[in-house]
């Protein structure tokens, strides 16, 4: 039997934000200073569901400091980590296992030109933008996990609730029970990332995105090592499409990043509409690091760090309403990522900010709440960020439609020359999920054994990401009806599950009965929301776990 409901604590602020990642952590420093500037108290507030601020952020990351120069111009005097200025940029065409083309530099910087941008650790500026917030008089309160949105009367967002605490796997409450707490605002912010568990209920609730094109989403996976110093040429960025996706009809496209401290960061971004049920893009990327190019780096080497999240690649046309009674969403959570440049921290930042001026001007002139803040969506049209985003708009589409090299040769001459002026915008209203061939159509895919030098298993890959979640608790990763996976997902797709997750959660193992069954190690997920997306038949729900649970990022 469950446990019986418990009252609530409840907290009153102005602006309550979800996620304190780069988009949620500037607008609330921008709240702030606003606030500030006008001599009005107006109370804010983060919640986090990380154990530590920076404990679940995940980018490259190159980041280009635009909007940062706007919220801090002085980050540099206040200790910003950013200290390593990008110092080189090549770009190649990996064509196979042993052979790479390097595209001129004139030609790869009319798509991604790196030059006054900074390699940094996401993690480690969202640590650092935190400092600067709770300097501005911001409540941040990490290790609480949104798990629920509050309405009014009259259905508007007036808040969100944290998830108990202490709360067996049967749902009964155990000794260490704690309820969660009632955070109650007038307007609430939305900046939980890619495929946010309450984004994803508002979208639906109000329609958010009945006028907007199907979102598309990729996984990206990356890992940090320590690498020999005579190797090491801090600032210097590669970026690499090609081999070995292309080898399975697949797109996306794989960086290694020369940071500070005779480190790398090294990933791939693994388009989710592909088509083979039998790839798997963890494997993907082991076989990419032993490409020469990039080998070469490891050599002699430890990894050290790793990781993974999904991210959100529909382009300007995906991006739903970002404005609903009570609430507005931004960053990630809505897609603002520039898929070509493969950056989306600094139009993260920036639709925060712009959120929460529109915020505060309500505010300021009055709003008691709980109303539509229509000011927000023409301030981000008239933005650098709407102008980017809108050159970029053909570009993810492309992909899907003409493939890895038809889709960058359509990006180098309308992305980079035409600078997004033809006048058309081209849609895919397929979503991912539903791309996957029967594996009676389908190749399967042989990979290699890791060599525990370059590569490596995925249990092996998970210890180093610090995942950890309290093991007698509800399960996250919610089945809607638990004989899909087998009576369906296994016959026809052999069970993707197995091999679309980065974390080893799904294994088909044989029941008592020797019937196979699906086993989900939901302790060992790191949040990539990967499954919530790719599954064919939507029969997986990412939920919020217990506050503080999932991977502890140290310098991601």
């Amino acid at each position: 039997m469950a446990a019986q409901p418990t009252e609530r604590d409840a907290m009153n602020y102005d602006l309550v934000i979800v996620g304190a990642g780069p988009s949620g952590l500037s607008a609330a420093c921008r709240f702030k200073q606003l606030a500030t500037q006008a001599g009005l108290d107006f109370s804010v507030c983060v919640v986090e569901k990380a154990a530590e601020i920076g404990g679940h952020q995940l980018s490259g990351a190159v980041l280009q400091p635009s909007a940062l120069n706007e919220l801090f111009p002085d980050w540099e005097n206040r200790g910003a980590p950013l200290n390593t200025p990008v110092s080189s940029d090549e770009f190649h065409y990996f064509v196979s296992a042993h052979k790479s083309i390097r595209i001129p530099t004139g030609f790869s910087e009319l798509v991604n030109r790196n030059h006054g941008n900074y390699v940094i650790s996401i993690g480690n500026l969202c640590r650092w933008l935190a400092e600067q917030a709770e300097v501005l008089g911001v409540e941040i309160y990490p290790g609480f996990a949104a798990s629920e949105v509050l309405y009014d009367d009259n259905g508007a967002v007036c808040g969100i609730a944290t998830g108990d605490m202490g709360v067996d796997a049967l749902g009964q409450a155990k000794d260490s029970f704690q309820p969660g707490v009632e955070l109650r605002a007038k307007y609430t912010l939305f900046s939980e990332g890619c495929r946010g568990h309450l984004g994803k209920q508002l979208i639906d609730r109000f329609g958010l995105d009945e006028h907007s094109d199907t979102q598309h989403y990729a996984l990206g996976i990356k890992e940090v090592w320590d690498i020999d110093p005579d190797k090491h040429h801090p600032g210097k960025v590669i970026h690499a499409f090609g081999w070995p996706l292309k080898e399975n009809g697949a797109t996306g496209g794989a960086f290694l990043y020369h940071s500070e401290n005779n480190q790398v960061a090294l990933g791939l971004i693994t388009d989710l509409n592909y088509r083979n049920p039998y790839l798997s893009p963890f494997e993907e990327l082991q076989r990419w690091k032993q490409h020469p190019t990039i080998k070469h780096y490891l050599q002699g080497g430890k990894r050290v760090a790793y990781g993974a999240r999904a991210l959100g690649k529909g382009g300007l046309q995906a991006i739903p309403e970002l404005s609903f009674p009570g609430g507005l969403l931004s960053g990630c959570e809505a897609g603002f990522i520039n898929y070509p440049k493969i950056k989306g921290n600094h139009t993260a930042m920036k639709t925060g900010m712009l959120a929460a001026e529109s915020v505060f001007d309500a505010l300021r002139n009055g709003s008691p709440g709980q109303e539509t803040l229509k000011s927000y969506w023409p301030a981000i049209k008239a933005s650098w960020v709407y102008t980017e985003l809108n050159q970029a708009r053909n570009v993810a589409p492309a992909m899907h439609r003409f493939g890895m090299f038809g889709g960058a040769t359509f990006t180098f001459l309308e992305f980079g020359l035409l600078k997004g002026k033809l006048p058309f915008t081209l849609k895919d209203p397929k979503p991912d999920h539903e791309c996957l061939k029967p594996v009676t159509e389908a190749t399967p895919i042989h990979y290699p054994r890791p060599d525990h030098t370059i590569s490596f298993d995925k249990l092996s890959s998970v210890y180093l990401s610090n995942t950890n979640h309290e093991e007698d608790q509800p399960c996250h990763l919610v089945l809607n009806d638990p004989h899909i996976p087998v009576e369906h997902n296994l016959k026809y797709y052999d069970e993707p599950a197995q091999r679309y997750c980065p974390a080893g959660v799904y294994e088909i193992i044989a029941s008592d009965e020797g019937q196979p069954r699906l086993q989900i190690n939901s302790q060992n997920c790191v949040h990539c929301k990967t499954c919530d997306i790719k599954d064919p038949r939507q029969n997986i729900t990412w939920v919020t776990p217990e506050g503080g649970g999932g991977p502890n990022y140290p310098n991601m």
